[in-house]
């Protein structure tokens, strides 16, 4: 059982309000620091949301570090995300593209393509 407790629930607001970022754990409490957070807490945090799939860790090009997402919408679960590797911003691709691309796939390869977990990197607009 996860309890909710004020460290928490302040980790989790931070993400909530930047859905469209990813953070390592020492970012996370760097920018939390001022809420007197440990990053031992962060770290304990982040694991028990991960578990309770409210945030998603994420892998980063060019970086062994985990970084952590907001995860805990229907909208994100039904999206692929575009993830830009300079700036780290993530975006969802417009629904009816993640259907023609899913349906590319399955067609060409036989391939299921599962929405939630697909993550493409490249670079956006504004890093191009």
């Amino acid at each position: 059982m996860t309890y909710s407790t004020e460290q928490r629930n302040i980790l989790l607001t931070f993400l909530q309000t930047n859905p469209d970022t990813v953070f390592s754990a020492r970012q996370i409490a760097q920018s939390l620091a001022d809420k007197n957070i440990s990053r031992s807490a962060v770290y304990r945090n982040l694991a028990q949301l991960e578990s309770a799939q409210k945030i998603k860790r994420v892998a980063k090009n060019g970086s062994r570090e985990a970084f952590y997402q907001f995860y805990d919408t229907q909208c994100c679960r039904n999206h692929i995300h575009l993830s830009c590797t300079k700036c780290g911003k993530i975006y969802h691709m417009e629904g009816k593209d993640a259907d023609r691309l899913s349906q590319m796939l399955d067609g060409n390869e036989g391939f299921e393509l599962n929405k939630s977990e697909t993550v493409i990197y490249g670079l956006c607009k504004e890093c191009k």
